[in-house]
């Protein structure tokens, strides 16, 4: 057996079978293989397939990303065992078409489980493992085992284990914590001495010792790294850290931590950090269990930035507030949001980015009234800055507002709108309009009116606050197809087609401000119909 390169950690991904295990988060067959590829893609060493003794479907997922990733220059494909006979050839039926085949068989090792599961002494355990790590290792150059439970293992024990679990052919040695329960220490530990007092196991010896921890108490990450310290140069992680219970180790966290620290641990990976993002947004996708938005790496507030201090640090030098940069890890860009903690630097560059150059006592201005805004709002759009900009230096003129609306919509028939509208001269104006909605039939009945040509580019309805009687809140933007500019609008109300009206009409008046329509009626045939009250 060679030696282990000490400068190389191993990456053993277990999101297609401990990550299956998450509730609600079942794979086809089909998703399984698409997430093999893409994990062979990322450059995992190791993928754990599956529990081909779990089922059929099981079975014949684990046969298939055995053929079709498992390839000479691919990872190692495999696959969970019960130290139970039939467990472990039905595993070497799922494995054994891989160019590099691997069987992982468990048994629980702790006085707990040996109690209340499995219901053996210490000596029927020491010889199940006997017996079982001997068939697998007759059907398998590579096996791996796990004493289940490891860390709330009596440790004498546990070294009686491992060491014979390597007299009996097992080339890998993975120490779980199985519940979670450990800290970092003293797992770090555990693990240095296993490694020291476990005969035949030792530095040089060519045995793999490996780390799988699960996250109950939040640890996951920092005793998976704990581990790796002491000597484990293999980690069995997750995509997302999903898992049983409270899940895994992310393998997200784990590999750039190794990356980023490089100067501390001197250790090195193969994964390509460049696929994390994507890998992750296949498994959340396919998984349907979606991603915090603070989750290290992968979430989507892992480079965005709201707090002023923060946002002129990033504008200034990114290294300021990022240890590493979002396209390292697949993302394109961070962010810098918008919302009461931000600072006129962020502001600033901002609505240079829209097209705005604001300067001195005048960015002074739409600073506070940014700040006034933002204290209403969470976040504040590009439509709300454009809005904002229009208000402060083109005045808020409203050169048509709106008197009532009156909407017909169902499945009975056309949905139809009746708008009526005064202009900045006192004149009213009633029109109606049928569209695909009641909204599309509204905004119908105001170009009718309004006459001001344009391209609505953006409409998005949110909720204001709770409840069934919600105030909703629509911003829109439109485009104006002389130059294409684009100005926003923003309207709130208890009835979302009120709340998209007075959007669109806010959005409107400043397009037709901005342009120099202020005296410009309504022409014709419309100001006619709509007097008229003529259906269009």
């Amino acid at each position: 057996m060679t030696g282990v390169d000490e400068t190389y950690v191993r990456v053993f991904d277990t999101t297609l079978r401990d990550g299956e295990q998450s509730p609600g988060a079942t794979l086809s067959s089909a998703e399984k293989l698409e997430i093999a590829r893409q994990l062979a893609a990322l450059g995992v060493d190791i993928i754990e397939a599956g529990f081909p003794a779990a089922s059929p479907d099981d079975l014949a997922a684990v046969q298939r990303i055995a053929r079709e990733v498992g390839t000479p220059d691919g990872p190692v494909i495999c696959g969970l065992a019960r130290a139970v006979r039939d467990d472990i050839l039905t595993c070497w039926e799922g494995v054994k078409d891989a160019a590099k085949p691997r069987i992982h068989t468990f048994l629980g090792t702790s006085d707990i489980h040996l109690k209340y599961q499995t219901g053996l002494t210490r000596a029927q355990a020491l010889e199940r493992i006997r017996e079982m790590v001997t068939l697998a290792r007759s059907l398998c150059e590579d096996v791996e085992f796990s004493p289940m439970d490891a860390g709330r293992t009596d440790p004498d024990f546990l070294i009686e284990v491992c060491a014979l679990a390597v007299e009996c052919g097992a080339t890998t040695l993975n120490i779980p914590d199985t519940v979670g329960y450990v800290t970092p220490q003293e797992w770090g530990a555990l693990i240095a001495r296993l490694i020291a007092e476990t005969p035949g196991a030792g530095r040089g010896s060519g045995i793999i010792w490996s780390v799988h921890c699960h996250n109950d108490l939040g640890l996951a990450t920092a005793n998976t790294l704990a581990g790796v310290e002491a000597g484990a140069r293999q980690v069995e992680v997750t995509i997302n850290g999903i898992g049983e219970r409270a899940g895994n180790t992310s393998l997200e966290e784990v590999v750039m931590a190794l990356h980023t620290r490089a100067p501390y641990y001197g250790l090195r990976t193969n994964i390509n950090t460049r696929e994390i993002v994507k890998t992750s947004r296949m498994v959340s996708n396919y998984t349907g269990l979606h991603v915090q938005p603070n989750k290290a790496i992968v979430g989507a507030n892992a480079f965005a930035h709201e707090a002023g201090i923060h946002q002129d640090g990033m504008l200034k030098n990114a290294s300021t507030y990022e240890i590493m940069t979002p396209d390292s890890v697949g993302w394109s860009q961070s962010k810098l949001v918008l919302g009461k903690h931000s600072g006129r630097h962020a502001l600033k560059a901002r609505l240079q980015e829209l097209g705005y150059n604001v300067e001195g006592d005048a960015l002074n201005q739409v600073f506070a009234r940014f700040k006034a805004l933002a204290d209403a709002k969470k976040t504040v759009t590009d439509a709300d800055l454009q809005a904002l900009i229009a208000d402060e230096f083109h005045g808020p003129e409203e050169i048509f507002r709106l008197d009532d609306i009156q909407v017909t919509c169902g499945t009975m028939g056309m949905p139809t709108a009746t708008v009526k509208l005064t202009n900045a001269d006192g004149e009213t104006f009633i029109h109606a309009a049928v569209g695909t909605g009641p909204v599309h039939a509204a905004y119908s009945a105001i170009d009718a009116i309004v006459q001001a040509p344009n391209e609505l580019i953006e409409y998005s309805v949110h909720s204001v606050t709770e409840g069934i009687a919600a105030l909703g809140e629509v911003t829109v933007r439109i485009a104006s197809p002389s130059d294409g500019r684009s100005f926003g609008g923003y309207g709130a109300d208890a009835d979302i087609v009120v709340a998209s009206v007075k959007a669109y009409l806010a959005a409107l008046n400043r397009m037709i401000t901005s342009m120099g329509y202020g005296e410009r009626k309504p022409e014709g045939e419309a100001a006619t119909v709509g007097l008229n009250t003529e259906t269009a």
